[in-house]
């Protein structure tokens, strides 16, 4: 075979196209950018690419102020990357091929079946369509509440629609970008501001396939499948640790929770349950956070948010089903069980094989920081498991970072949310089926 042949089958491949849309996304977006329409100054090249990045990976990590680097065109752009990037650049070219042909090709519905999950190639139509609607209404409602509520801020019509719409779409999206210079911090005493947002990023970063079922059997939890219910309850155990966290070790801390009124560390405490799924908003100064707030919302961060939604990191489901398949190698029970389910051996496999790769990324990603910076080593772990979780919260180093530790925030941010299976899959040369067993051996583990 010819290698202009090999290269068009590597082309084709549906796995293979997803981290190349992105690419191509994320370049486009870089050049728009780079117009003079975009920014008021001179804008450097790298910070251009570094925020189209963020912006299409949807983390919200920025080496430049949002508010004040863009002009309100460049930040029209970021919005525009960030629903993309939301809803998938594979599922948006599917439905826009679906409008205009009224059909989807194999091609393309596999490639949206690689992103989106869905069960069968048939279901893609079905699924793009669901998830163009949810995300309509999410961050419609999101951003007529908003929008009221900055009008009542004394913000004109237009001021405060686009101030609602942005940040619900950056809510839903688990963007993180923000139009102030201070993030969402000014906004934590306003509870009609800051909790629609919280919504929007739980809703997002449960995935799709569980919002689907939520919607469908909500009162029905028993009927529930196990995605669902590990991904859902899961969920809720971490918000749990992560409000607790921020309520016990920043309560009296004089430079984040410590000057507010009860009512508003409670808002701002949510932000420690809700941006580590991906949310990215800075409720508090986290340069300013206690040591131990910081170790639990890395944790948190690196567990990320629901499969198949606009989460980054280990997902939810991954990291409680490899504590089911602990749990069962504890008790010597030959099946792992979850909700009078057994889980099968692949599917162990494909959890333990993400969990490996998420925890090699990022050892490597801390790696390289620490080798072409000079920064503390607790400040570049925390924000190369951001980059990595598409969180988008950091402890005030991405601005100070020189050219190669943007590069490889870069690096980390894209791997983070096109997937490490995907990546990897996307590099494979081929696939190998074997048709044999090999003889058994059991090694000495531990």
């Amino acid at each position: 075979m010819s290698a202009g042949r090999v290269w068009q089958r590597a082309l084709l491949h549906p796995v293979r196209l997803v981290p190349l849309a992105f690419l191509a996304v994320i370049t486009l977006g870089t050049l728009v950018l780079l117009l003079p329409i975009a920014h008021p100054g001179e804008v450097r090249p790298l910070a251009a690419a570094f925020t189209a990045v963020s912006a299409t990976c949807i983390t919200g990590l920025a080496v430049v102020d949002t508010a004040t680097y863009w002009t309100p065109f460049g930040q029209v752009v970021i919005v525009v990357l960030t629903q993309m990037g939301g809803f998938g650049i594979m599922s948006a070219a599917t439905l826009l091929a679906l409008m205009v042909r009224g059909k989807i090709a194999l091609s393309g519905s596999l490639v949206t079946q690689t992103e989106k999950q869905a069960k069968h190639i048939g279901d893609a139509r079905t699924v793009l369509v669901r998830i163009g609607v949810l995300m309509l209404v999410c961050e419609a409602a999101i951003a007529a509440v908003l929008t009221v509520r900055f009008l009542a801020r004394g913000l004109d019509l237009l001021d405060a629609l686009w101030h609602g719409v942005f940040y619900a779409c950056m809510s839903f999206t688990n963007a993180g970008f923000a139009i102030q210079s201070d993030s969402i911090m000014g906004f934590v005493p306003d509870a009609f501001i800051v909790w629609p947002m919280y919504l929007g990023i739980f809703v997002g970063s449960l995935g799709y396939p569980v919002i689907f079922e939520l919607l469908k059997s909500w009162r029905r939890p028993d009927s529930w499948s196990v995605h669902t219910r590990i991904t859902f309850w899961g969920w809720l155990l971490l918000a749990a640790i992560g409000f607790v966290t921020f309520i016990v070790f920043e309560w009296t801390n004089p430079d984040t929770l410590g000057p507010m009124s009860v009512l508003t560390k409670i808002n701002a405490a949510m932000a420690g349950t809700v941006m580590p799924r991906s949310g990215g908003f800075n409720a508090v100064d986290y340069a300013h956070i206690h040591d131990e707030t910081i170790v639990v919302t890395i944790v948190l961060m690196f567990i990320g948010g629901g499969s198949a939604g606009t989460s980054g990191g280990l997902k939810v489901s991954t990291f409680f089903l490899l504590g089911y398949v602990i749990l069962a190698e504890i008790r010597g029970e030959p099946q792992v069980r979850v909700a009078h389910r057994s889980i099968g051996s692949a599917t162990q496999r494909q959890a333990l094989s993400v969990a490996l790769l998420c925890v090699g990324f990022v050892t490597l990603g801390t790696i390289g920081m620490v080798i072409v910076t000079d920064l503390p080593l607790v400040a570049v772990l925390f924000d190369v498991v951001s980059a990595f979780g598409t969180v988008g919260l950091s402890l005030g180093i991405t601005p100070q970072l020189n050219a190669p530790g943007q590069i490889l925030l870069m690096v980390l941010m894209f791997v983070g949310r096109v997937g490490t299976i995907t990546v990897a899959s996307a590099l494979a040369l081929r696939n190998k089926r074997r048709h044999f067993n090999l003889p058994e051996e059991r090694p000495i583990v531990g």
